[in-house]
Formats: C-alpha cells, sequence, structure tokens
C-alpha cells in the first residue's frame, strides 16, 4: 500500500507465474506457541485485493513526492481498488515515545546520533524525499495478496513496511491483515504528529495498541527530519543507505535465533514496539534509502542491492522503477537454488544444509534524498 495527501494508495495488485514452488524442498520446524519462524512475512498496507492472473509477473508499483515544507493534505481510509502504478503525493503522521537509539555500529545507548563524516551534517538545506515502491508476493500467496505491507506518507515525508508472519496460516490466520492493519494505524499516527517531526517510535507504539487483528509481523517505519532520518526497526525487515555507490549503513537485524524474527502481536503476547532499535542518521543529498522485508534481504546483500540503485541512477530511473529493478533480482536470487544467498548463509551458521534463496512476499520502497538546490 502508497500513501499521499489526497489519496491512499494500495499495493495490492501482484501475480507471478514465474515461479510455482521454492526448488531447494527445505522447511524449518516451527516453534510452538505464539511465534512461528516461518517468515514468508513482510510489511505493507491494508487494502481490499481484487487479483487477476496475467502471463508476466505484475508488480505493485508507486511513485510519490514529499517535501520537507508541503503540509495541507487529506487522508481516505486504507481501501481501495486495484492499481498497476500511481503517482500521489503527501499525508501527515505522529510520534510519541523513545526507545534505545542504536548507531551505525548496532551498538544500543539511552541517547545517541550517528557519527558521520563532518560533510553529511546538513544545516540551512530544505531536504525531499522521493519514493516509489513495489511489492510482489509469494506465488502461491497471491490470491489473498501476500502478507506484506507498506506505506509512503508524501507530505509528511515517512515510509514504513510490515511482513506478516506466515507461520499463523498454519493455524487459519492471515497474519498479512495485521501486518496491513499495522501499517494502516500507523499512517493514522503520522497524521497526528508535530509538523515535520514524526517520530517512528511512538508511530510505532500507537499503532501496535491499536491494532487488534490477530497475527504478528515485523516492522520498520522511517521518516526525514531537517537534521537527517529518523527510524525505528523490529524484527528482520529493515533499510539501507546507498551513498556514492556504497552501503553506508544497514540497520540490524533483529531475531530471537535462526528464522525467528522480533515480531510484534496485539496485546501483549509478542515483542514490544521498545524492542525495536531507533535510529537517527545523517543524510546527503543524492543519497538513497532503501528499505525492505526479508523477501528482499534474505536473498541481496547489500552490494547487490547498492550495485542496482547505481546502475538505475546512471539510467535515470526513477524511484519507482529502481525498487521495480531490486524486487525483479530478488525475485531472481529468491528461485535459484545454487546461488549462495544471505539467508543461505545464515542457514548454515545455524547448522542447516541449505543452498539458494527463500521465496517470500517481497516489498522494496526506495527513496531518493534531494536538496531544494538539485529538485
Amino acid at each position: 500500500m502508497a500513501v499521499s495527501g489526497s489519496k491512499v494508495v494500495f499495493g495490492d495488485v501482484y501475480v507471478d507465474e514465474l515461479v510455482s514452488s521454492c526448488g531447494n524442498g527445505f522447511e524449518f520446524l516451527k516453534p510452538k506457541g505464539v511465534y512461528f519462524a516461518d517468515r514468508s512475512h513482510i510489511s505493507c498496507r491494508k487494502a481490499g485485493m481484487v487479483l487477476r492472473k496475467q502471463e508476466q509477473p505484475l508488480f505493485v508499483c508507486g511513485h510519490y513526492v514529499s517535501p520537507t515544507m508541503s503540509r495541507n493534505s487529506k487522508y481516505n481510509p486504507p481501501f481501495g481498488p486495484r492499481i498497476k502504478s500511481s503517482r500521489t503525493s503527501p499525508l501527515p503522521c505522529s510520534s510519541s515515545r523513545a526507545v534505545h537509539d542504536v548507531s551505525f555500529d548496532g551498538s544500543s545507548s539511552d541517547d545517541q546520533t550517528t557519527s558521520l563524516p563532518q560533510r553529511a551534517i546538513l544545516s540551512e538545506q530544505t531536504l525531499t524525499l522521493v519514493s516509489g515502491s513495489c511489492y510482489l508476493p509469494h506465488p502461491a500467496k497471491v490470491e489473498k495478496g501476500g502478507e506484506d505491507a507498506h506505506f509512503i506518507c508524501a507530505d509528511e515525508q515517512a515510509i514504513g513496511v510490515a511482513d506478516g508472519v506466515g507461520g499463523w496460516a498454519e493455524v487459519g490466520i492471515d497474519a498479512g491483515e495485521f501486518a496491513r492493519e499495522l501499517m494502516s494505524n500507523s499512517v493514522k499516527a503520522i497524521r497526528d504528529e508535530p509538523k515535520g517531526s514524526v517520530d517512528p517510535a511512538r508511530v510505532l507504539e500507537k499503532a501496535h495498541s491499536s491494532t487488534k487483528s490477530q497475527g504478528s509481523s515485523t516492522a520498520c517505519i522511517i521518516s526525514l527530519h531537517k537534521e537527517g532520518l529518523h527510524a525505528i526497526n523490529l524484527g528482520d525487515s529493515g533499510f539501507i543507505v546507498v551513498r556514492d555507490g556504497s552501503t553506508v549503513f544497514h540497520s540490524p537485524v533483529q531475531q530471537h535465533g535462526f528464522n525467528f524474527t522480533y515480531q510484534l502481536e496485539s496485546g501483549n503476547n509478542g515483542d514490544l514496539p521498545s524492542s525495536g532499535q531507533v535510529f537517527r542518521i545523517p543524510i546527503l543529498p543524492g543519497d538513497v534509502i532503501v528499505a525492505g522485508t526479508d523477501g528482499l534481504f534474505d536473498n541481496l546483500y547489500n552490494n547487490e542491492v547498492a550495485a542496482v540503485v547505481v546502475h538505475a541512477l546512471r539510467a535515470g530511473f526513477s524511484p519507482e522503477s529502481t525498487a521495480k529493478e531490486i524486487v525483479a533480482l530478488a525475485r531472481e536470487r529468491a528461485v535459484d537454488k545454487n546461488k549462495q544467498t544471505p539467508f543461505a548463509k545464515a542457514a548454515q551458521d545455524a547448522g542447516y544444509r541449505y543452498n539458494g534463496g527463500k521465496l517470500d512476499d517481497i516489498t522494496v520502497v526506495v527513496s531518493f534524498i534531494t536538496s531544494s538546490a538539485n529538485m
């Protein structure tokens, strides 16, 4: 799903007939209780879904521009028709509650800002977040729209992704409903935030407290401030910052164990928003933010994502087109039985015999950071 000031757009239209099975024939045991280790999940926003199969995979994509000074915006409820791509703009958000901050190296502290070279500290520039998204569900989950959810609030300069934990399907629960409601409630919370000061940790706290659907999901919310990015991440969704072709930041994965991610659940049964890691990251015009669910980061290494970003920038691609390129490569890796992937490496480190990618829902949100000088 994508949200803009005058309109809310949902990423619920996706089909893929490229792949019918994962190909590696490997399943991990799921622990008993409220958590499920099967991570066929990812986050996006809620929407009514009417799906139709195509001969080619249909990506749900959108492109949004959010200037820091823009503010007047309206909001429509998070239910919408099928779309292939869209162009819209803004929406407001809100913040509250502080969680421990995390520096570039992932270490925790009570009050800490990431240290970057002096040239990365921006003072009087007006930064703008130009965002686009693409979502491709697991082939077996197309009919129900997958379990990912995401949003883009253009005017409020905030984005978010969530990944519903797929193991809930074994007890007849669609965790995608939880992920979509969580992201929808995040957008509502963002609307209540002070102008130009969205607090992702507070937004997530409020969104979680008002989400009542059964299931659980990861969550990642990012907002742009004058001094840089503010973000919170809980679980194995996350984001990277690409600068001059290199990954200068990658949010750490939070797991209780291999393939057993931190996850929010309605009430107090799962992990709490306060378990999320909070980040404050100075940025520069020209930086590219790539946020996604584990369908992305399980299948592509950071340097592979950065390489796609470099190619996209040189080719003059939009954020939406860049997101689609990244999703396409992630799906290609997911169905490769022989390629070494981050998920295969993690499985091997945990003592499993596993090769190749991991077929899953894939959500990618790409944001270009621009300044008033180069808009």
